[in-house]
């Protein structure tokens, strides 16, 4: 059935303006029960070519109309647009759902997940797997195009079809009768309303929570870093797939009209979501500083940034502006808080109040440094480009005491970032060196010292990237001052104990011949022994933690003891045992002395006596 032809003048004018009045009137769902029960574009399609034909009727008529009849026109039109707002919705609800999960499987992947997940998974799995099969396809970089194709891609961004072509093919033609008749405002608001509920639904099913700035701020770190993981993920389905599927489902509806309705629905749809999507990064760019957030951050700057060309790619128009804005403000914001936080990691290692560890050990903040800086070496080229400043600490001769000093000049070519990881080492060993002042024993301040460093060589040695930003040259340093502090303490335990065993002051002269002091002698064998069975009993329980590092001590402490004691055992054992009772002042062989070293360092408490040598 079709409305009759006219040639718009007089008579024929009028008569197809009435037949068109009645086809309205008809599906006015106010005045009518089966009208209000039933739609249009689900009854069939003559019905509802029918109807927009009449529409274009009553439009025409309108627009020459006179004054008179201009009213009643005025009404049928309103009540055809209520109409068609009616229609609009239900077409979208009845073509919306959120995304799904078996809609974005990689379909050259064997197997599918859902078919191995039980029926008792909890929310978080069924998250994960619609996250990883987004991801998924996302990944699928070489796709066939065709016109049947469900998607669309360009670059990264994947844009599937969200509606089949005869509900898209629809609600254009609906579309462009409400924006001709003036209803653009409300058309916008049916079609946001609606979408918008569909991209909430996906956001719940991507696990996207609704938390304001402050929500986020008030969370544990530990439940944060779970979250930004998920983020992350998240994020780039939403940009990538689900925003880029909604920019493509307004064009396709929108692009018969000539206006910019298409970014307006688009914005009306994504805006709030998108809003909440950047809201989590946002609040996690300006959160309180402190050293275990930075490699969040840096993951979170370094997501932004590979998203950043597909953010722009997708609100690339004039009323999305604001969403381009706030994400380029947010990886501002990041960039800065990752600067801030590895001057305020500095600032807290130089002021770390903790005193030395009892037996000369590793010192925790030692671990925990030198891990750090191998996390951050890991972040190598994100913070090249994100740190630009030299430490604003360290001047040399800057005089205050608190301090340590740093000669950039010796460091001519590092990287800013380099030169910070060094100023690091640098204030970690000036903290350390005011540790090992508090220990009482200076041996053992020297073997703290020693640990330290070796530790803090052997986690540059141990990363590539670290080794090369800190430069052998400056590893050399560290491993100079690793062999001074073994020297230092070698010095300040052994020389008393070798000084024991020196000749001078045992020999005496008178009359004719000259002789050899018994009781000096005797003095001797005691001091000594008294000296290396303390040693012994205090460095036993010292620790030196590195395998390699413990047997050169011993081996160095073996090479200066064991032949200063057989040499003075060799020329005046025959003094002692020629007297009464020399197993009182001989009480070790050699071999007690090598076996006794072997105690050194291991931690753990010996014998008050060592092992007597055999009779």
């Amino acid at each position: 059935m079709e409305l009759p032809e006219s040639n718009r003048t007089g008579e024929n004018a009028s008569v197809g303006f009435e037949a068109a009045e009645k086809v309205i009137l008809r599906w006015d769902s106010t005045a009518s029960e089966d009208a209000r029960e039933k739609m249009i574009f689900e009854t069939d399609r003559q019905e509802a070519d029918l109807y927009l034909q009449a529409v274009d009727e009553i439009q025409r008529s309108l627009s020459n109309a006179s004054l008179s009849d201009d009213q009643s026109k005025a009404t049928t039109i309103q009540i055809a647009m209520a109409r068609l707002e009616d229609e609009f919705r239900n077409i979208l609800i009845m073509h919306t759902a959120a995304l799904e999960t078996e809609s974005l499987t990689d379909p050259t992947s064997s197997g599918s997940t859902h078919s191995r997940r039980s029926s008792t998974s909890s929310n978080f799995e069924l998250e994960e797997e619609f996250i990883l099969n987004t991801e998924k396809l996302l990944e699928l970089q070489h796709c066939e195009s065709s016109d049947s194709s469900s998607f669309r891609s360009t670059s990264r961004i994947r844009e599937m079809d969200l509606m089949p072509p005869e509900a898209i093919s629809d609600l254009q033609a609906i579309a462009m009768r409400m924006i001709s008749a003036g209803y653009l405002r409300e058309c916008i608001q049916v079609y946001g309303s609606v979408r918008k509920s569909a991209v909430d639904s996906s956001f719940r099913k991507l696990g996207i929570e609704k938390l304001s700035i402050g929500d986020i701020q008030r969370l544990e770190w530990e439940a944060l870093e779970g979250k930004i993981r998920r983020w992350i993920r998240a994020a780039k389905v939403c940009v990538r797939i689900l925003f880029a599927s909604e920019k493509k489902l307004c064009e396709q509806i929108f692009e018969v009209v000539e206006t910019s309705s298409d970014d307006a629905c688009f914005m009306e749809t994504v805006k709030g979501p998108a809003i909440q999507l950047f809201n989590f990064a946002e609040a996690i760019s300006i959160s309180r500083r402190s050293p275990e957030k930075l490699f969040k951050i840096l993951d979170l700057h370094d997501a932004l940034v590979d998203l950043l060309p597909d953010i722009e790619a997708v609100f690339d128009s004039k009323p999305s502006d604001s969403i381009r804005v706030q994400a380029a403000e947010i990886l501002s914001r990041l960039a800065e808080a990752a600067r801030g936080i590895l001057s305020e990691f500095e600032n807290a290692i130089l002021r770390e109040p903790s005193g030395p560890v009892p037996v000369g050990t590793i010192h925790p903040l030692t671990r925990y440094v030198m891990n750090y800086i191998s996390l951050i070496s890991d972040y190598k080229q994100t913070l090249i480009e994100l740190i630009m400043s030299k430490p604003s600490t360290g001047s040399r001769y800057s005089g205050d005491p608190t301090t340590p000093d740093m000669d950039f000049a010796e460091l001519e070519g590092k990287t800013p970032l380099a030169l910070h990881l060094i100023w690091i080492i640098v204030i970690l060993e000036f903290n350390l060196e005011g540790k090992s002042k508090q220990y009482k024993d200076t041996s053992l301040a020297h073997l703290f010292i020693m640990n330290n460093v070796h530790y803090i060589v052997q986690k540059v040695k141990g990363s590539p990237e670290l080794r090369e930003m800190i430069g052998d040259d400056y590893l050399r340093k560290l491993t100079g001052k690793v062999r001074q502090a073994a020297t230092s303490y070698q010095r300040a335990t052994w020389l008393q104990v070798l000084y024991c065993l020196r000749d001078e002051g045992l020999h005496v002269s008178g009359g004719f011949s000259s002789g050899v002091s018994k009781s000096a002698l005797r003095e001797r064998f005691k001091s000594f022994n008294a000296m290396f069975e303390e040693v012994h009993r205090t460095q036993a329980v010292w620790i030196v933690p590195d395998p390699q590092l413990r047997e050169e001590l011993r081996i160095s402490i073996s090479e200066k003891l064991i032949p200063a004691y057989r040499s003075f055992l060799g020329r005046f054992r025959g003094h002692i045992e020629s007297g009464r009772h020399p197993e009182n002042y001989i009480k070790y062989s050699v071999e007690d002395l090598e076996t006794a070293v072997l105690d050194f360092f291991e931690g753990y408490p010996v014998s008050q006596h060592l092992r007597r040598r055999s009779q």
